[in-house]
């Protein structure tokens, strides 16, 4: 992402590197300090100079360098990412880059705005290496994020480099309503680190995150995987809820760590504003993730005292899908019955076949506890039986075939020896 210069600075740019192989010996000013002996002090196009101002006005500033040289700095040239020039007075001392050794007056033609540019970025380098926090001030959004300026620098700042306290949670992750939640924080300073600060490629990247998790480093540290948070739900979404405990933490309980029953939609249980016990179960960073169904007995663990297999149960179908009936037996255990053991015919579409909300009359078929799956039947049981007696009576046969040929082996021994 360029964020910065335009097409004339790219212009000027090369016009520096262009201005850089003229020879200052060549020009009427270089001349006259050679034959003074001054030559040394003579700068060079792109170099960063520091004098005072002997004259300065909103059209130009005139600045002396040691009694040997004078710089003017005009136009354009005035205008800079840097504060430090603005109201300047006879007598300042002020830095300036070197845009030409000698224009059409003699004098060297002087930036502010290239002095401005080279110090913030600097500057902004000086923040990345210190790891330091610093303001940033919001002008914009746009829906990966929010533009933003520091040191008179234009950055940016992505969604994904916002702390829990500013990330914009939008049920169904609307594009719209997030850009409208973003463009709330416009005209806010916001504390950041320095991601990237390139001045090459003008990219200035920051994370108000990392300057939040160093803040909260120390409250972090109180709490370890295993212990207990109470806390109030700040957002529901499609994945999971998000609960604010301590001391302005928060934490993510994933739809999976909700409850031991399936939960398709979290927005059925839980509300904004509810309280709520929970266990951590992890800390990554700032991330801390939680389960509120650890706080609870499993409720698969003595199933097979309730549930056998060959049982005959009455089930809910809470959900339908390609490739089969989610089924509530009871408000924790719920069971999945397979396409291929909802009918003896083929089924086409299953939701011509069953709606949620029916009742139906299932058998139990298969059940694993450890991983708390239960499987389930419509298929006749007399089906199931035909199929075993098949399996025996084929078991049957082999072994027969199996004693015939071994009988008919012997016979031939016999035969052989009698011969």
């Amino acid at each position: 992402m360029q964020i910065g210069l335009g097409q004339s600075d790219i212009f000027e740019r090369s016009h520096f590197t262009m201005t850089k192989q003229i020879d200052w010996k060549t020009t009427e000013m270089g001349k006259l300090l050679e034959s003074d002996g001054a030559s040394s002090t003579f700068p060079n196009v792109g170099d960063i100079l520091t004098g005072k101002v002997i004259a300065a006005s909103k059209k130009e500033v005139l600045i002396d360098f040691n009694g040997v040289l004078t710089g003017i700095v005009r136009g354009k040239e005035l205008y800079n990412e840097s504060e430090e020039f603005s109201n300047l007075k006879i007598g300042d001392d002020v830095e300036a880059t070197v845009m030409d050794l000698e224009n059409e007056q003699g004098l060297l033609e002087l930036s502010f705005r290239f002095a401005g540019h080279q110090k913030a970025w600097l500057t902004l380098q000086g923040y990345k290496e210190e790891n330091k926090t610093v303001a940033a001030r919001i002008n914009d959004a746009n829906k990966g994020g929010l533009l933003v300026t520091v040191a008179n620098v234009h950055g940016f700042l992505p969604v994904s480099q916002l702390s829990p306290e500013f990330y914009p949670r939008v049920q169904g992750g609307d594009k719209n309503k997030i850009l409208e939640k973003l463009k709330t924080y416009v005209g806010q300073d916001f504390q950041v680190k320095i991601l990237d600060a390139d001045e090459e490629s003008e990219k200035l990247i920051v994370s108000e995150k990392n300057a939040w998790e160093e803040e909260q480093k120390d409250v972090l540290n109180k709490y370890n995987v295993g212990d207990l948070i109470e806390g109030t739900i700040t957002a529901v979404t499609d994945f999971g809820v998000f609960v604010e405990f301590g001391e302005n933490l928060e934490g993510l309980i994933h739809i999976s760590e909700l409850a031991w029953q399936r939960i398709d939609d979290p927005r059925e249980l839980f509300d904004v504003n509810q309280k709520i016990k929970a266990e951590i179960i992890k800390i990554d960073g700032s991330k801390i993730f939680l389960s509120s169904k650890k706080l609870k007995d499993d409720p698969w663990k003595d199933i097979e005292k309730k549930y056998k297999i060959g049982d005959f149960v009455s089930g809910t179908v809470v959900k339908t899908t390609p490739f089969g009936l989610f089924v509530e037996l009871d408000k924790d255990i719920h069971g999945l019955a397979h396409i291929s053991e909802l009918s003896e015919k083929t089924i086409s579409n299953i939701e011509d076949f069953c709606k949620p909300g029916e009742v139906l009359k299932f058998r139990i078929v298969s059940l694993e506890p450890a991983e708390h799956r239960l499987g389930l039947s419509l298929k006749p049981e007399e089906e199931k039986k035909t199929v075993a007696e098949d399996k025996q009576e084929s078991n049957k046969a082999t072994k027969q075939k199996a004693e015939t040929k071994e009988s008919k082996e012997e016979v031939e021994v016999i035969e052989e020896k009698t011969e």
